[in-house]
C-alpha cells in the first residue's frame, strides 16, 4: 500500500487507501486470527530510542520474548501504508511464534505523514545511501549488540509498502539479510523516481526482462560478491492496489540474482485456489518460493508459520 500521485489526486487515492486500512489491519492477521496485545505474546513490546544512525526518523519497537534463545535470529516486520509496528505487532502471530521459537522481533514505524516507507528514492536503493533501509539496519545491529542476535539469521517480511520495503533491504542491503517474504509488493527499484508513488509500477505497466530487473539489484551493492538472500513471494490476483503483474516480475527478478532458471522446480495447490512454485538450485534449495492466490485482493492474509518455516527459525 502507500499513499499516492500529487495534489488532489494524491489526495484522493491516499482517502481511498486509508478505506483499505481496516481492512487491512484484519487481514494482516491470516488465517490463525487476531490476536490482543495481552495474547499476542508474555513479553511486553517496548520502543527503542538510541537504537543508532537513523537517517529515515524511524521508530523502532522491539519484541524479545521471554525464552529468548541465547544466539537468537532476528525478524523484521514491515508495515503497510497507514499501519505501524505496534499494528503489526497486534495483528500478526510473528510475536507468538517468537515465544515458540525464540527469535527477536523488530517492528519498525515510519513517522513522515504518508505512513509509507521510503521504497523510491536513490539513498533508499543503494547500500549504505541512507533513507529507512540504513535505518532499519541500525536497528538489526542493536539487537545483535544488545540481544546477541545472529548475524546470519536475520530476515524481513511485510506487507504492501512493507513488502516493498523487504524488496529493498534483500536488494540494498544483501550483506545483513538472509531472506525475506513480500506479501503484495513490488520488484526491487520498480518505484524509483522523484515521486513516493509510482503509478506506472503499481498498475503493473513496468516489464523488464530477468536480467534488466537482476542488474537492478546487483547495481545497488556492485562490489557484493557474497550469497543472496532467498525470496518468498505472495500475491492475490485480483490486487487493484499493487497489480498482481508485479508478482511475475518479482519472480523474474530474483530467479536472476539467484541464479536459478524461471521454469518452476515444482508446483503444487496448498488450497485450491492458490499456485505454489518453488525455483530451486542445484543442490535442491529452494532460492524463491512464489504463492498466487486467485480471486484474492490486495488485502493478502499474513501466513506467519509458513513464512518462518521457510526463514527456517521454526525451531530452536
Amino acid at each position: 500500500m502507500r499513499p499516492l500521485v500529487a495534489s488532489g489526486s494524491w489526495r484522493r487515492r491516499r482517502a481511498a487507501l486509508v478505506t483499505l486500512l481496516g481492512a487491512l489491519i484484519l487481514a494482516v492477521a491470516g488465517t490463525a486470527g487476531t490476536a490482543s496485545p495481552a495474547s499476542a505474546a508474555a513479553g511486553r513490546l517496548v520502543e527503542v530510542t538510541g537504537f543508532g544512525a537513523n537517517p529515515g526518523g524511524l521508530r523502532m519497537f522491539e519484541y524479545v520474548p521471554p525464552g529468548v534463545s541465547t544466539r537468537p535470529a532476528v525478524l523484521v516486520v514491515l508495515h503497510f501504508c497507514g499501519g505501524s509496528g505496534p499494528t503489526m505487532f497486534t495483528n500478526t502471530q510473528y510475536a507468538n511464534l517468537a515465544d515458540q521459537f525464540g527469535y527477536v522481533v523488530i517492528y519498525p514505524s515510519v513517522t513522515r505523514s504518508s505512513l509509507c516507507f521510503d521504497v523510491h528514492s536513490t539513498q533508499s536503493l543503494t547500500h549504505n545511501g541512507g533513507s529507512d533501509p540504513t535505518s532499519i539496519v541500525s536497528m538489526v545491529r542493536f539487537v545483535e549488540q544488545h540481544s546477541n542476535g545472529d548475524p546470519n539469521r536475520v530476515f524481513a517480511t511485510g506487507l504492501s509498502s512493507g513488502a516493498m520495503m523487504t524488496n529493498v533491504l534483500l536488494g540494498s542491503y544483501p550483506d545483513v539479510f538472509k531472506a525475506g517474504s513480500a506479501y503484495a509488493g513490488v520488484p526491487f527499484s520498480c518505484f524509483a523516481g522523484a515521486s513516493e508513488w509510482n503509478s506506472a509500477c503499481a498498475n503493473g505497466q513496468i516489464t523488464m526482462t530477468a536480467a534488466q530487473w537482476g542488474g537492478r539489484v546487483r547495481a545497488a551493492f556492485p562490489g557484493f560478491g557474497g550469497a543472496r538472500p532467498r525470496m518468498q513471494l505472495w500475491h492475490g490476483t485480483s490486487d487493484a492496489t499493487l497489480n498482481f503483474h508485479n508478482f511475475g516480475e518479482e519472480i523474474k527478478q530474483w530467479t536472476n540474482v539467484l541464479g536459478v532458471s524461471q521454469t518452476p522446480s515444482t508446483t503444487d495447490h496448498p488450497q485450491s485456489t492458490w499456485t505454489h512454485t518453488t525455483y530451486r538450485n542445484s543442490a535442491g534449495t529452494v532460492l524463491v518460493d512464489a504463492t498466487s492466490e486467485q480471486g484474492v485482493t490486495h488485502n493478502i492474509p499474513i501466513q506467519a508459520s509458513s513464512t518462518i518455516h521457510f526463514f527456517g527459525i521454526d525451531h530452536r
